[in-house]
């Protein structure tokens, strides 16, 4: 099968406006390619296709599709580069129809952007079906007789990135336990020799005295585990590093304060964030980044039990600060708290962590954009920027000291696990309590549960798990390693 571009016509004069690739398919075969198009009635819309068949021996189905505008780039109003974006979803619409035919491979036309068309092919190809019978055909994308092989390498790369995020994400909980997340994660990472994979039991965990942490875990049966990769990349091995921090909370019930039914089996992907940490730790070391980068990913299960945290208990982080837990369903800012106090081991350029944290995130901003609170412009600039390339944009969140005191004015312990007025700004006092177990300089905190999970929102995603903003953090630590080489 082979995929090609056709732009939008800048006047309504109806004639295809091939890319390159086209426009040399269309001399290959005669001009033909170019007839059909303008017998098929008004121009291709974007993100639209059409199937010929039978124009070239070697590529016996050509899905031809809309990339809008030629001239297309960055959009100040949606906050990112709208050309890679409709190549990215061209791409993906091509390379299904042709998986729908149940051709085995496909030619990807470059389009004028080989990493974003590779974007587009491998995670529109995408699909959790591990567990089925009946499985789709699998289609092996390749490009399209072009130079533009390193860009689409690159892509390629960056696209199982995020496939790997969401195939963890997407798996049942009891196939995705802690252990055989930590396990999953260390089997990837194996072939990397700049790479060390720690994987924590619970009596290093009690070691280090992280009290939050451990009153989430013991109500489960599944042991916890802290995850710890230390990635080596650049050729000072003693260069400050940038730390990953995720959420690894691989089912949530909402412990004793028990979430309704309706839904909870999505809260498999509750370790979202451990899962696109993780993964771009794993595309940093494909990628060969050149910086020094360590992922941490406190993982249990948060379960009703004889043992489990109950409203109103205190528990002790590993900074001393007492917490009173008001809501064991508030559980993953707990992870988070002992994590980021072990984050501060490292002298760390930046902290950035990752979590599925409220509930409240997804109704302030939806799936659009993931969430940032920062204490830090320079962190944010570089986030931002690196967002408007990858399409999977970020939105700045406020830190006030407004939502510090909703969670420090609390009756038993020095900090509420939850806003004492409770519905109002909930992921910005889930944020304000996190910030109380920070103090560098440079931390950000990402809430990614409204990106958690993609019904029709991001055409070149299937419906699922998102294994968002993993292709964002992988930019951000590429924008990052530049920045240290300059």
């Amino acid at each position: 099968g082979l995929v090609l571009g056709v732009y939008s016509s800048e006047k309504d004069d109806g004639a295809a406006h091939l890319t390159s690739a086209g426009d040399a398919f269309d001399r290959l075969v005669s001009g033909k390619l170019r007839a059909l198009l303008s017998l098929c009635g008004p121009p291709l819309k974007k993100g639209k296709t059409r199937i010929f068949h039978g124009l070239h021996q070697d590529f016996p189905s050509v899905a031809v599709v809309g990339l809008g505008k030629k001239n297309a780039g960055i959009n100040e109003q949606e906050n990112w580069n709208e050309g890679k974006e409709n190549i990215r979803t061209a791409v993906a619409v091509g390379c299904r129809q042709i998986q729908d035919l149940e051709i085995p491979c496909v030619e990807v036309d470059p389009c004028g952007d080989a990493q974003a068309a590779a974007e587009g092919a491998v995670l529109g190809l995408h699909e959790y079906n591990e567990l089925k019978q009946k499985k789709k055909p699998v289609v092996t994308p390749q490009l399209h007789r072009s130079a533009e092989s390193e860009a689409w390498q690159k892509g390629v790369i960056y696209a199982e990135g995020q496939n790997l995020a969401r195939y963890l994400m997407e798996a049942p909980a009891n196939y995705i336990t802690p252990v055989k997340f930590a396990e999953h994660i260390e089997q990837k990472l194996r072939s990397f020799s700049n790479v060390k994979v720690h994987i924590r039991q619970e009596s290093w965990i009690t070691t280090q005295e992280m009290g939050a942490f451990l009153s989430v875990a013991k109500g489960s049966a599944e042991p916890p585990i802290f995850l710890e990769i230390h990635y080596l990349g650049s050729a000072n091995t003693d260069d400050s590093p940038l730390v990953f921090v995720g959420k690894g909370v691989t089912f949530d019930s909402g412990g004793i304060s028990l979430k309704p039914s309706s839904g909870m089996d999505a809260m498999r992907a509750d370790m979202g964030g451990a899962a696109t940490v993780c993964s771009a730790i794993v595309t940093a070391a494909a990628l060969k980044l050149p910086l020094n980068i360590i992922g941490l990913a406190p993982l249990c299960e948060n379960m009703p039990s004889g043992k489990a945290n109950k409203p109103g208990d205190v528990v002790r982080a590993k900074n001393g600060k007492t917490i009173q837990v008001d809501n064991t369903d508030a559980e993953g800012r707990l992870l988070l708290a002992d994590a980021l106090c072990y984050a501060h081991n490292f002298s760390a350029r930046a902290i950035v962590n990752a979590a599925t944290l409220t509930g409240a995130m997804d109704v302030a901003l939806g799936s659009a954009a993931t969430g940032v609170f920062t204490n830090s412009s320079w962190l944010w600039t570089h986030l931002y920027e690196a967002s408007i390339l990858t399409g999977d944009r970020v939105w700045r969140m406020p830190l006030f000291e407004h939502y510090t005191k909703q969670v420090t004015d609390c009756p038993l312990a020095d900090v509420s696990n939850i806003g004492k007025y409770s519905r109002a700004g909930g992921a910005c006092t889930a944020a304000a309590f996190l910030k109380e177990f920070v103090t560098a300089s440079h931390w950000a905190h990402l809430d990614i549960a409204g990106v958690m999970s993609n019904k029709d929102e991001v055409p070149y995603l299937r419906k699922g798990m998102a294994g968002r903003p993993t292709r964002t953090l992988v930019e951000f630590a590429a924008r990052l390693s530049q920045d240290s080489h300059n």
